[in-house]
């Protein structure tokens, strides 16, 4: 993990994504259909120990040493640092057959993000289960909103260390899950006004 820039998380607060993920996140989740749940790229687990907390079964994996630290005072052995560019889990999740795969606002900061679907596909392989992933939104009308206002050098923000390496539409989205057996069951866009969303959510079955 040599690249690795770590995000830098101070405590264990959500990130201000929160307030416009939680709603349609929370609609695409069941506890009858997902029992099992591996968040990739849990940060400093605010999604897990939310999850845990309104009766789900979760754990969590990063590659922060600080976020994990930080997730583990609230719920101890629940999360574990992990390289989400290399294949398979901690020996500890060994055994545990994940049904669902969550993963918000992480794979527009990888390098490889062939290699992480990779791993929602591999993590998913024996129970055909969902993937939910979250990314910042790209298309035609916010695309063209961000050049008429000159607002791309604060919005792609190359000074950030360890920012986003990787801007996703809907179209490149599905067609690396397509690319891996995902086929897309579920979209939501999420914050500000229609096709200027912050972000979006996709919802994907392993085939």
């Amino acid at each position: 993990m040599s690249e690795y820039q770590d995000y830098g998380y101070p405590d264990d607060s959500p990130c201000h994504m929160v307030k416009y993920l939680e709603q349609p996140l929370m609609s695409l989740l069941d506890k009858n259909t997902n029992r099992s749940i591996l968040d990739l790229g849990c940060g400093n687990g605010f999604w897990v120990n939310y999850l845990l907390k309104h009766g789900f079964n979760a754990y969590g994996i990063d590659a922060s040493e600080q976020g994990i630290a930080i997730a583990n005072q609230i719920n101890p052995g629940r999360f574990f640092l992990h390289d989400l560019s290399v294949p398979g889990l901690p020996k500890q999740l060994d055994g545990i057959k994940f049904d669902t795969v969550i993963s918000t606002e992480v794979i527009e900061h990888l390098y490889d993000p062939y290699a992480f679907v990779a791993l929602c596909r591999d993590v998913l392989s024996e129970t055909k289960g969902e993937l939910i992933i979250s990314t910042p939104y790209h298309g035609y009308l916010k695309n063209l909103f961000l050049s008429v206002f000159n607002k791309w050098d604060s919005h792609i923000s190359p000074l950030w260390q360890g920012g986003h390496i990787k801007f996703w539409s809907v179209k490149t989205l599905t067609q690396i899950l397509n690319e891996h057996g995902f086929e897309v069951t579920a979209f939501r866009g999420c914050g500000r006004i229609p096709y200027l969303w912050m972000t979006m959510i996709i919802k994907a079955r392993l085939k």
